[in-house]
């Protein structure tokens, strides 16, 4: 099985990006105040309407993307489309798409805050094991640690829908310096396979796949695509 990654930056934006997006990307993309956040939510966007385009033959706007919230239906949910699962993740300078033909996959990447209050943190998103094993760290270890469980997480429900709907405390995943595997979450029993993604120093990175099978990651550089 072969998950593929594709990798943007910030300075990947250009404005001529936005005639890949519909109006509903449109209007989403003139609502962020930020000019980062317009570039993190374009790129994103252009980069699953181009691969899916070049995928399908199609123009990249031509590409059918349904982004409905299961909960109210307006267009701010998991990103949907026939024949491909996919799964967008931003943080700092970096946006990923995960897509499979097939198989659910979440992806998240986060930019490590040395300055985080982890252990404050830990409260509302770490189970009581891993907590525990927070607190043993030193503190200039722990900000790391804790982005590594909080992208491991986040990937899980992330490939299963249920996203910020998900109480983290009970999706318990292994340590951060053990392979990255699911241990337990109550009420779900379904196969998961969990990846630590490779996106430099600054970053946590990780990928889900719902399946019983490893998966082949590849990462693929958008940039070339995204000014083609």
């Amino acid at each position: 099985m072969t998950v593929e990654i594709w990798w943007a930056r910030v300075r990947d934006a250009r404005p001529e990006l936005a005639a890949d997006l519909d109006d509903a990307e449109k209007s989403r993309l003139a609502a962020y105040a930020r000019d980062e956040d317009k570039a993190r939510f374009l790129l994103g966007a252009a980069m699953i309407r181009r691969v899916l385009g070049q995928r399908f033959i199609k123009a990249p706007a031509a590409v059918k993307l349904d982004r409905s919230c299961p909960d109210c239906s307006r267009p701010h949910g998991k990103v949907t489309s026939e024949g491909m699962q996919l799964s967008v993740s931003h943080s700092g300078d970096l946006i990923a798409v995960a897509f499979h033909p097939s198989t659910a996959v979440g992806v998240d990447v986060e930019l490590v805050d040395p300055q985080i209050d982890a252990d404050s943190l830990a409260g509302v998103s770490l189970g009581e094991s891993e907590a525990k094993y927070l607190a043993t760290l030193e503190p200039g270890e722990r900000a790391r640690a804790f982005t590594t469980y909080w992208t491991r997480k986040e990937a899980v429900v992330k490939a299963t829908g249920d996203g910020i709907r998900a109480d983290l405390r009970k999706v318990i995943v292994s340590a951060p310096d053990q392979p990255p595997v699911l241990v337990e979450w109550p009420g779900y029993g379904g196969p998961v396979q969990l990846v630590d993604l490779q996106a430099g120093h600054e970053y946590a990175a990780a990928l889900a796949v719902l399946s019983d099978e490893a998966p082949d990651v590849r990462s693929i550089d958008a940039g070339p695509l995204l000014r083609s």
